[in-house]
């Protein structure tokens, strides 16, 4: 039996939940309520981002869930790089920024839940455990490689510990 919490799901394991009274989950905190109800897609510029995003638009659309957390997370930008290149660096950042989000709700199209998205810096695998856990996310789906920092995150100890201690089942896609 697979736990509540701490598990990790295959795409196919995903779309065959019938939800409600699943022979997988027995916690009751899902009975009467669609299994997936919050669930928070963390993406950057990768295509299996992409690929998360399109995923996070079935599962949507699958489960009836009624909110989609778009989050980009990426790293704070140094501050020693000096006050020119920080403003150049970070509007570059809010550029390529919206650039992704909009692809990411291209990508996940139309679904029935409230779609918000944000733009958190910080570390990422921080980053996106707390948003996780004050969102009180259901689901958190992600891409398995990223460029830069995100990729060890997904594939190193890092992705390691967002699996281990996200308050939720994870779904990593490739």
């Amino acid at each position: 039996m697979m736990g509540c919490y701490k598990s990790i799901y295959t795409t196919t394991q995903i779309r065959n939940f019938t939800g409600i009274g699943d022979k997988h989950h027995t916690c009751s905190r899902w009975k009467g309520y669609p299994i997936f109800n919050f669930i928070l897609l963390a993406i950057d510029t990768s295509d299996s981002a992409l690929e998360a995003a399109k995923v996070a638009g079935e599962m949507a659309r699958a489960v009836q869930a009624t909110n989609l957390q778009i989050l980009i997370a990426q790293e704070t930008v140094p501050t020693y790089t000096g006050e020119s290149n920080l403003q150049n660096t970070l509007n570059h950042q809010q550029d390529k920024s919206q650039e992704i989000l909009q692809r990411a709700e291209e990508a996940v199209g139309k679904v029935p839940a409230v779609i918000d998205s944000e733009l958190v810096e910080g570390q990422i695998t921080e980053t996106i455990l707390n948003v996780a856990k004050t969102r009180q996310s259901d689901l958190i789906i992600m891409g398995a490689q990223g460029l830069g920092r995100l990729a060890g995150a997904l594939l190193g100890i890092n992705g390691q510990r967002i699996v281990s201690e996200a308050p939720c089942p994870v779904l990593i896609v490739r």
